[in-house]
């Protein structure tokens, strides 16, 4: 096997791609930052029980791991920034109130999520911490839908979630849940791929009937919301699920989001609920969200609530975010033209030099061509030309052969 040949699930990014890419990141930083949200930026590598410290812990099968040199304790590489945030949060800042964060970093799955996803994820979000109210939730879904507006995602579907209603049905059911016991993993997991003859095969007989009616009809709690239909899928989940106040509680934070005035805003976006969409279970334990587009099968975005972060580092708070992989976003844009530039003989003259470093400091790209390498190609498209006419350096279009 050839030394440079790269791991599975890694690779390179080439130059039209990485301007594309890093075009996109600080155009969403400067979005985020116009919300208020303060960039940043965490170690690539910590302690690893710090690394996997309350909620990520989920995150313990995907994470690198190496031993450090220096102290002998085993590190870390991060699989996900926002429990770093959520450290950062809680333990070094500090705040009493809402604090708004934003991060853009690499992360590194020891496994892919997928079969032709990267191990190496591009990761970018936002983070508010601090406030347990609808208005939290409201920002952050705006904030995604304009993220993926920066994309030109176009039309976009939200499939709303509330990751505390399974947790709800366990606790109001405590012979099911130990019955379940170690099944625990397989039924979110069946939940997650709506099967519901599985469903009915492996949990119906050992359930309860009041715990496994509700169960099998989890899967079939979808739809979207508005028009015709309103809040169908809440008021059919009222008459399926047990009448516990959790689950009440669950359903009246999904019909207020909903209900929302926010969503006029955005014409091109269309609501919907999905109380099976469970993925991030052991993290989340609110409302949940993921954004979907045309042409791609798996979300673009997703987010939610984890309140009670920051637990373990001395501090619990309530948080709601969401995340986006940078290289799939910017794949959703259309290839950018070349950017302009201007051509710049090559010369020790301080003159030219002068005339570069000027054009330059002013924003221009200025390319000086190596003698001998007048005709080759780059990342760029070269319309003008710096020229010499009567003894001093001149800007000219650039003369164009046929």
């Amino acid at each position: 096997m050839a030394r440079w040949l790269l791991p599975e699930n890694i690779a390179d990014v080439l130059p039209s791609e990485a301007r594309r890419i890093e075009n996109l990141r600080r155009a969403l930083l400067d979005l985020f930052r116009r919300f208020g949200y303060e960039l940043v930026i965490p170690p690539l590598i910590e302690h690893l029980d710090s690394l996997l410290t309350g909620s990520g812990r989920e995150l313990g099968g995907k994470t690198f791991q190496l031993v450090d040199q220096l102290s002998g304790r085993t590190l870390g590489v991060r699989a996900d920034m926002t429990p770093q945030v959520a450290r950062i949060d809680a333990h070094l800042l500090n705040r009493a109130g809402v604090t708004r964060l934003c991060y853009s970093g690499s992360a590194l799955h020891a496994r892919p999520s997928g079969i032709f996803a990267s191990r190496e994820p591009l990761q970018i979000g936002a983070e508010l911490f601090g406030h347990t109210g609808i208005e939290a939730d409201l920002e952050v879904v705006e904030l995604m839908v304009r993220t993926l507006g920066e994309a030109h995602a176009g039309a976009v579907r939200i499939d709303l979630c509330h990751m505390g209603i399974v947790p709800a049905l366990l606790a109001a059911f405590p012979d099911d849940e130990q019955a379940l016991d170690s099944d625990v993993e397989s039924l979110y997991a069946l939940l997650l791929s709506k099967d519901q003859p599985a469903l009915a095969e492996r949990f119906g007989a050992r359930a309860s009937e009041p715990f496994a009616r509700a169960i099998l009809a989890l899967p079939a709690l979808y739809g979207t919301v508005g028009g015709a239909h309103g809040f169908g899928v809440i008021e059919a989940a009222r008459r399926a699920l047990p009448d516990i106040a959790a689950i009440r509680r669950a359903l009246d934070e999904l019909e207020r989001l909903c209900a929302s005035p926010t969503w006029g805003r955005f014409p091109a976006v269309t609501l919907s609920i999905d109380l099976a969409d469970l993925r991030g279970y052991r993290y989340h334990n609110g409302v949940s969200f993921a954004a979907y587009v045309a042409g791609r099968a798996d979300a673009v975005a997703r987010g939610g609530r984890y309140d009670g972060v920051g637990r373990a580092f001395g501090r619990a708070r309530a948080a709601t975010g969401f995340s986006v992989e940078l290289r799939e976003l910017a794949g959703m844009l259309a290839p950018a033209d070349p950017d302009p530039a201007i051509r710049a003989p090559w010369s020790d003259d301080p003159a030219l030099a002068a005339l570069i470093a000027e054009l330059r400091a002013a924003g221009e790209v200025v390319v000086q061509v190596l003698p001998g390498h007048e005709e080759e190609q780059q990342e760029f498209s070269c319309d003008r030309e710096i020229v010499q006419r009567q003894g001093s350096w001149q800007l000219s279009p650039l003369a164009r052969t046929t």
